[in-house]
């Protein structure tokens, strides 16, 4: 059996992501935004200098739902992990332009994040 990591519960969201665009065409545009892993000095200021930013959620699903402009997830593998105070601000920067984001701790947390969010949840649901 395959060990539980952040990145494994991703990939299971992005495949779901990948099987249920067939009715969910929207869900052909959700990407990750790779700003995670260990970089050198040099190869990390070269990334900050083109734009990386700590904090930023792992998914982004760039569709207007609800009075959201887009979803954003900061994916952790359990309850276990938590956000980093770089990670809550980033999402309270992202929420104040009239984001949704949220936290999920594991893939069926996620697919569900993104269910609801589709499904049209309106702002002042949230």
């Amino acid at each position: 059996m395959q060990q539980k990591t952040e990145l494994t519960e991703q990939q299971a969201v992005i495949e779901w992501c990948e099987v249920m665009s067939g009715q969910f065409p929207e869900l052909k545009t959700i990407y990750h935004i790779p700003n995670e892993g260990k970089r050198s000095r040099r190869g990390g200021g070269e990334l900050r200098a083109a734009g990386l930013k700590a904090g930023v959620p792992d998914l982004c699903l760039p569709v207007a739902r609800g009075g959201w402009n887009a979803l954003y997830i900061e994916m952790k593998k359990d309850r276990s992990c938590k956000c980093t105070d770089e990670q809550l601000a980033f999402q309270t920067l992202l929420a104040h332009q009239g984001n949704f984001c949220c936290i999920a701790y594991g893939a069926d947390e996620a697919i569900y994040a993104i269910k609801r969010y589709l499904g049209g949840f309106n702002k002042h649901d949230a």
